[in-house]
């Protein structure tokens, strides 16, 4: 094997690792705009919820919809932790594997911190710490999930 070879399958490694990571990240911050507003997801969501609920009041659908919208925020910091684990867990970086359970968290706090901080300056879109700190408990939910289950699959062998 050549030396070029060895380093394109190095690189083909790490970009199989982090390129789920970073796309996730990504769109994530796409979520962030003004594409992803309570007034746009409610073109969408608001008709499945009259379709599923067709005698609840309107109200009680707008409630609904923000249920769902904060449901999307628990799951899609969930998904960022669990790619998040899984590239620390491959890591060459001997410190990213030995903290495969913090890593992951700490990724998904900036994450959320920043998308956030983003969504101050986008006018149809409203910034909380609320939603920051659900965006961390799904993200710490699944972080957690995916270390107990590697722990005790490695056990079993």
């Amino acid at each position: 094997m050549t030396d070029g070879e060895i380093s394109e399958n190095k690189w083909r490694r790490h970009a199989i690792r982090y390129a789920p990571l970073v796309l996730w990240t990504l769109v994530i911050f796409g979520f962030s705009t003004g594409a992803a507003s309570m007034d746009e997801t409610s073109r969408i969501i608001r008709p499945i919820l009259k379709y599923l609920f067709p005698a609840t009041p309107d109200n009680v659908i707008n409630i609904y919809h923000g249920y769902v919208r904060k449901l999307a925020h628990f799951t899609e910091y969930s998904i960022l932790a669990f790619f998040a684990f899984r590239a620390v867990r491959n890591s060459t970086i001997v410190f990213l594997r030995s903290w495969t359970l913090l890593v992951p968290v700490a990724i998904v706090i900036v994450v959320a911190s920043l998308d956030e901080f983003h969504q101050s300056f986008v006018a149809s879109r409203t910034s909380s710490g609320w939603d920051v700190l659900l965006d961390v408990s799904g993200g710490a939910v699944t972080a957690f999930l995916c270390w107990f289950f590697t722990k005790r699959l490695t056990r079993a062998r």
